[in-house]
């Protein structure tokens, strides 16, 4: 028999209430973000890219197209690293940090991203590393050496293109070699403020040139060279000159103007052979004109390297007593002349021996003319110390007079503190003709040659100095060669001078006489002489190396990059 009664509904089953959201963790450092790169814990501003927090704690993300001071373009795919906030590799110059975040650069993972794109760069890439001018300091050759060190599998032949193309005055391009980073293009655009390379062609074909009918005439074009990792740019002034590895450099500052540029001078033997513009965001930047660049000529051409009289060469005792027999029996009535081109040691000696022992208490400004100036770095004053002349000369209570105002007959006798001139070499000399002069001057001028005495003058290349800018920032250059023949720098003549009148100085080095001097000056009383400028040498008794990867001359063969890539 059914039972046909009406069953009773089960109740129904509870739902539970939703779960509430999860709440993140507060940041471990509030308003900061901290992450982990490499199993090192770093701690960053928000918005920081990886590839600098990685930075932070030594870790080096290897890149073509990423710098620090242009906008991102993330298309060499070299610095892709693994996130654990991403499912794919991410490109570590354009991905920004986030709380918590994990990233790894050593997985393999990665290092088969590293191989394939550098497998895919050197796919039409020459192989005239021999003959290329930036061997030494390219970054293909080093990250082929760091990451693949595997051969080509391409068999075909590689594609063809302009193999030395002018592009101006000062830049020299080998299309081959361009691996397109971009990074020429983004300076002449975002820096420079002259758009004049663009990207040309598709696929294979795609290379940077010029516009059509235009030419690469930016006075900051010489940056590119730098700006290049691959040897696609060269610079005609210093192409097939010298080899990166077999050059040093010294920390020193630009001459050319009063911005005073930072820049390393890369030097052999008692030759300079370039400038290269040195980091400083309060000064340069990472920049530097082409005629402060090619200002290192200065150094070198037309020296005067023996002391003179009457334009005959004599020894450097009878040139002094020559000197110092004229300024003894004038003392009273000397004119002197100071250059602004001189180094704050000189100045200060000199000013000195000036006021105490010529018994002078007033000097006229010489130096070079003012020319042209630009918005970026390029200033019209083309003197690189008129500002310290100006602090040294108001500490030591020397009143300063225009060149302008300058009357030689007026002197019965003339110094001339420095050979620059605003006038040419024709009107100097005959201007001078008829006072008895003594001049420490660097070049060998006409008019210098006519003096009675001629006392030659090391350039800021030999010897150790200061200089202040147009903002009267002190800056520090590093000594990169002795100084040749018979040329002193001006504080070690102004010492004999003033010892062999009856006066008592006692220097052995441009550091002592600004430890002796620069107390009084209030601007200079404070400067960290052995702070400035500092060799970082990486081995004991060796010079600084020029090439980029960090690496001395002759341990190329021993070492991997220390400042490109990693720890020798």
């Amino acid at each position: 028999m059914n039972d046909s009664s009406p069953k009773t509904p089960s109740p129904p089953t509870p739902v539970p209430p939703p779960a509430p959201p999860k709440t993140p963790p507060p940041p471990k450092n509030p308003g900061m973000v901290t992450l982990s790169v490499d199993d090192k814990e770093v701690v960053v501003k928000p918005g920081t890219s990886l590839i600098v927090a990685a930075h932070q704690v030594g870790v080096k993300i290897p890149h073509y197209c990423y710098h620090p001071r242009l906008s991102l373009s993330a298309n060499c795919r070299m610095c892709m690293v693994e996130a654990s906030n991403a499912p794919k590799l991410v490109p570590a110059c354009q991905a920004t940090v986030a709380e918590g975040q994990v990233v790894k650069t050593d997985t393999p993972k990665v290092k088969a991203q590293q191989r394939a794109v550098l497998e895919f760069l050197l796919l039409n890439h020459p192989v005239d590393c021999p003959i290329c001018d930036q061997a030494g300091e390219c970054k293909l050759q080093d990250y082929y050496v760091r990451y693949d060190f595997k051969p080509s599998r391409l068999w075909g032949p590689k594609v063809q293109k302009n193999k030395r193309k002018v592009l101006g005055p000062t830049v020299l391009m080998d299309q081959e070699r361009c691996i397109l980073c971009t990074r020429c293009v983004r300076f002449m655009k975002e820096v420079a403020k002259e758009p004049q390379l663009g990207i040309f062609g598709r696929g294979s074909h795609e290379r940077v040139d010029v516009f059509p009918g235009a030419k690469l005439d930016s006075n900051y074009s010489g940056n590119l060279v730098e700006l290049c990792p691959v040897g696609a740019l060269l610079n005609r002034d210093f192409r097939f000159k010298a080899r990166a590895w077999f050059l040093s450099a010294a920390p020193s500052v630009c001459t050319a103007c009063s911005r005073g540029c930072n820049v390393f001078a890369d030097y052999m033997n008692q030759d300079c052979f370039r400038f290269r513009p040195r980091e400083n965001a309060a000064v340069n930047q990472s920049w530097m004109c082409d005629v402060g660049r090619k200002s290192y000529r200065w150094a070198g051409e037309n020296r005067a390297l023996h002391t003179l009289s009457h334009g005959k060469p004599v020894s450097v005792d009878e040139a002094l007593n020559r000197a110092a027999s004229l300024l003894q029996k004038a003392q009273g009535s000397i004119g002197v002349l100071a250059s602004p081109a001189a180094s704050n040691e000189d100045l200060m000696a000199a000013l000195a021996f000036a006021r105490d022992v010529l018994k002078v208490n007033m000097v006229f400004v010489s130096g070079r003319p003012d020319g042209a100036a630009d918005k970026l770095l390029m200033m019209a004053d083309k003197n690189p110390n008129r500002k310290g002349l100006e602090y040294i000369a108001l500490a030591l209570g020397i009143e300063l007079k225009p060149f302008e105002t300058f009357t030689p007959s007026a002197f019965q006798a003339v110094w001339v503190l420095g050979g620059e001139m605003p006038e040419s070499d024709i009107v100097m000399a005959a201007r001078l003709k008829t006072v008895p002069t003594v001049v420490q001057a660097q070049h060998a001028s006409e008019w210098a040659h006519e003096c009675q005495v001629l006392l030659p003058v090391a350039s800021h290349l030999e010897t150790e100095c200061s200089m202040t800018q147009h903002e009267g920032l002190l800056q520090r250059c590093r000594q990169a060669f002795p100084p040749k023949g018979d040329s002193a720098p001006h504080w070690q003549w102004v010492m004999r001078l003033a010892n062999l009148l009856g006066a008592r100085m006692d220097w052995s080095s441009a550091k002592d006489v600004f430890s002796t001097i620069a107390p009084r000056i209030p601007e200079f009383a404070n400067f960290d002489w052995e702070g400035q400028a500092p060799s970082k040498q990486s081995r004991p008794g060796l010079p600084l190396p020029a090439a980029s990867d960090g690496r001395p001359p002759a341990y190329r063969q021993f070492a991997c990059p220390s400042a490109k890539g990693c720890s020798p």
